[in-house]
């Protein structure tokens, strides 16, 4: 185990020497003078939830200070040598007459030093492979010149600032959910339409819930993701981290990769996570409402936060970035593999005049098929033409989005209401029999939000394609926006358009 002496310095167990630096291999800490590796100090990052109290902020979460100084001046405690160190730039530096790394242990008063760092596991040879794996899946429409210039030498390592909070709340919902009796058909010939009857009930779920590292990005930059201006929600994407083996705050683990300052205070951050909580919440209590297969409408939410602990972390990304300027604008796109898990989302420019030529080519196709189908089976004469241009536009339109998402990724996120560690106490229900419905018209509940996602903070993905038109094929429901308006708006009206 890592030695901490009396003035903050890390050193070698076995030697005592402070020069340390990480084995990608090992994911331990190894003393670059006898060659000895050790482990970081490990951090319980699971214990103690159901106890939090009010809000429990570490050292290195708190706000970072405008006007602090940013320019440092660090005295060597193994020599006594100054160094300047910018902390806007780097978070750790060397001495230059003994090679000491300075201890930047003593956290600065601005929060410009994370509480806890995930080591790198994964090689850049391996990460080069995931990269260039994704990118070449996505060959045919990708721009020629991204082509011509993508290479695997451009992958960085670096660590980037994020939040880790662990929440203790309560969670109250009530609301009204249906279950299915029987569907069956009515009328006749062109006139036929799907009816439902169905049982409503009246349903309640409340219990405790503990969320255990609820991640967020504490990068003002990366929580701007508007998959029409940047591509920032792949990074986002690449989540989980194994967040329970971070470590305290080394900067040994930091050599030979870069680092982003966390430039994003709590204030600003507490919003998204309770929103993030409170869709933890009702995904879990999805769990408990199987029996209701036409959906939950939930009227009436409430979340109660009895206690949160804030930590700052710096977490391992291998990162590929590509800038794209052509006259339409300049775009940054990334591929991003998480060092941890090798999961890997990306963002690749897309040749558009390839891919809109070959969506109009299956237009032409779609228009041919779907005005003979119109004719020969239906019977219609050429007064309902206008049937088969629909019949025809769909299939190119289609094509187009399809392979937009596949290339561009605009709807990848992390899905943390799902894989955040969470668990429910005390959990009380209540489902009474409400009425029987009969002829409905839609497969499901009207108003249905029981898998609604608030705390998103992708948006804008429907615009990608056009958003009436994804509203009409009901595309938009495959995407999360922020908080998914349009979806949310049709669902205020009963469902209809």
């Amino acid at each position: 185990m890592i030695q901490n002496d009396k003035n903050g310095m890390n050193r070698c167990p076995k030697c005592g020497a402070t020069d340390v630096s990480l084995n990608t291999k090992t994911g331990k800490l190894k003393c670059n003078y006898c060659r000895a590796e050790f482990e970081g100090q490990a951090i319980n990052a699971y214990g103690g939830v159901e106890d939090l109290k009010g809000e429990t902020i570490a050292e290195g979460a708190t706000n970072i200070i405008p006007g602090e100084d940013i320019i440092l001046t660090l005295k060597c405690p193994a020599c006594g040598a100054q160094v300047v160190i910018n902390t806007e730039e780097v978070t750790s530096a060397r001495c230059h007459w003994c090679r000491h790394t300075l201890s930047v242990n003593e956290k600065l008063p601005n929060g410009a030093v994370p509480d806890m760092v995930l080591p790198f596991k994964m090689d850049k040879k391996s990460a080069e492979s995931k990269i260039r794996e994704f990118v070449e899946k996505r060959q045919f429409f990708a721009h020629p010149k991204f082509k011509e210039e993508f290479t695997t030498e451009n992958i960085m390592g670096v660590y980037l600032p994020y939040m880790v909070v662990d929440v203790n709340a309560h969670a109250s919902l009530a609301g009204e959910a249906e279950h299915l009796v029987r569907s069956y058909t009515v009328g006749s010939g062109s006139s036929q339409r799907r009816r439902y009857d169905a049982d409503a009930y009246d349903v309640s779920r409340d219990f405790d819930l503990l969320v255990d590292d609820l991640t967020v990005e504490a990068s003002n930059d990366k929580l701007k993701q508007d998959v029409r201006a940047n591509t920032n929600n792949v990074i986002n994407a690449i989540m989980p981290f194994d967040t329970e083996n971070c470590v305290d705050w080394n900067p040994g683990f930091l050599r030979g990769y870069a680092s982003e300052k966390r430039d994003a205070n709590i204030d600003l951050l507490r919003p998204v996570i309770k929103e993030q909580v409170g869709d933890v919440a009702r995904f879990r209590a999805k769990e408990s409402m199987t029996f209701y297969d036409r959906g939950t409408k939930w009227t009436n939410e409430k979340l109660d936060i009895k206690g949160t602990s804030w930590k700052a972390a710096y977490l391992p990304v291998w990162l590929y970035s590509y800038l794209q300027d052509d006259a339409k604008g300049k775009m940054l796109h990334y591929v991003a593999v998480n060092a941890r898990t090798g999961e890997t989302m990306g963002s690749v420019p897309i040749n558009k005049t390839r891919l809109l030529i070959i969506s109009a080519i299956l237009e032409v196709i779609g228009i041919v098929l779907g005005l003979g189908w119109i004719r020969v089976f239906i019977g219609a004469d050429d007064s309902d033409i206008w049937m088969a241009g629909l019949l025809g536009f769909t299939p190119g339109f289609l094509f187009y989005w399809m392979k937009m998402s596949r290339y561009r990724n605009m709807d990848a996120r992390h899905t943390y209401e799902k894989e955040t560690k969470s668990t429910i106490n005390n959990l009380k229900q209540s489902d009474n029999l409400r009425e029987h419905r009969k002829g409905l018209s839609n497969s499901r509940i009207a108003g249905e939000n029981g898998n609604n996602v608030k705390g998103v903070i992708a948006k804008n993905g429907e615009k990608m394609m056009g958003q009436k038109m994804a509203e009409y094929l009901g595309i938009d429901k495959m995407i999360d926006t922020a908080p998914g308006q349009k979806i949310k708006e049709r669902e205020n009206n009963g469902g209809k358009q």
